[in-house]
């Protein structure tokens, strides 16, 4: 047992899980485990090294992390510095703490991405073995026939493989709605070329269980606490349907844990851009 750092439900209550009270009856309900082990009240943690979970979904407890909400207009980059001077997605948003993009959208794409500083939740979101969902409104053109829409939905060749199953629908004339599971790089696009109907606006609605119809093209908002663990949640191993409540999910770690306060190093591996 750690002997010395914060008490536990002080560090639970201070994310925003509730009292101190209420974060104690979580401890002794057997639902928080500190680096996989489940705990009893009175144990301190050290926030810099121990991994805090609640039912096996790693929580943000390092002091300074913040996690924006960005719509992405088109035109903007996702990278932090642009060699051929456009905009970036880092102009959009305060300049301290730093931030950076859990995965991308290209520059003609448009709609939601999260910016962050938590190292261990960009991971899992971008890690192709959580699968988190992300969902497109695609103006397409032509009007796709039953064919093409099965097509896409059961994959797609492409030239660095076939695609895994997405979910399409029909929303108006031209205009389909997909959600996938995969990142690889301007993956709708190529799809929908593949299949006959070049993509003519391109526009993420949905990363996960986040979705926000009123932030506007340019505009950002600071995720709330349970949009952080909602995405936590999601960004567990596609096998962890079968893992029973409260076992700790498996989850890439990285190297550093901090970069000055609150910062964690090491970005997501691999910048995917599905759009």
């Amino acid at each position: 047992m750690a002997r010395e750092g914060e008490r536990l439900q002080k560090v639970l209550a201070r994310i925003g899980l509730g009292s101190r009270r209420a974060c104690e009856e979580l401890i002794a309900d057997g639902r928080v485990t500190v680096n996989g082990d489940t705990v009893e009240l009175g144990r301190r943690v050290d926030v810099d090294h121990d991994v805090v979970a609640l039912d096996g979904v790693p929580l943000p407890v390092l002091p300074g992390l913040v996690h924006y909400l960005l719509h992405k207009p088109a035109g903007v980059v996702t990278t932090a510095h642009d060699p051929f001077d456009r905009p970036t997605v880092l102009e959009l948003v305060p300049d301290a703490p730093r931030v950076f993009p859990v995965g991308r959208l290209d520059a003609d794409s448009e709609g939601l991405l999260v910016l962050t500083n938590d190292g261990d939740l960009a991971q899992r979101l971008t890690h192709p073995s959580f699968g988190v969902e992300k969902e497109y409104l695609v103006e397409i053109e032509g009007v796709p026939s039953a064919g093409d829409l099965r097509r896409l939905r059961l994959g797609v060749d492409l030239d660095d493989g076939k695609t895994a199953p997405a979910t399409v629908g029909v929303v108006a004339p031209g205009v389909i709605r997909i959600v996938i599971h995969e990142g690889r790089n301007r993956q709708i696009r190529r799809m929908c070329e593949a299949v006959g109907h070049p993509v003519r606006r391109l526009v993420r609605t949905r990363i996960g269980p986040i979705a926000d119809p009123h932030l506007k093209p340019g505009t950002w908002r600071a995720l709330e606490g349970s949009e952080v663990r909602a995405l936590g949640s999601a960004a567990r191993p596609r096998s962890d349907a079968a893992r029973p409540s409260g076992a700790p999910a498996r989850a890439p770690r990285p190297k550093s844990r901090r970069d000055g306060p609150g910062q964690r190093l090491d970005p997501p591996g691999g910048h995917t851009r599905p759009g």
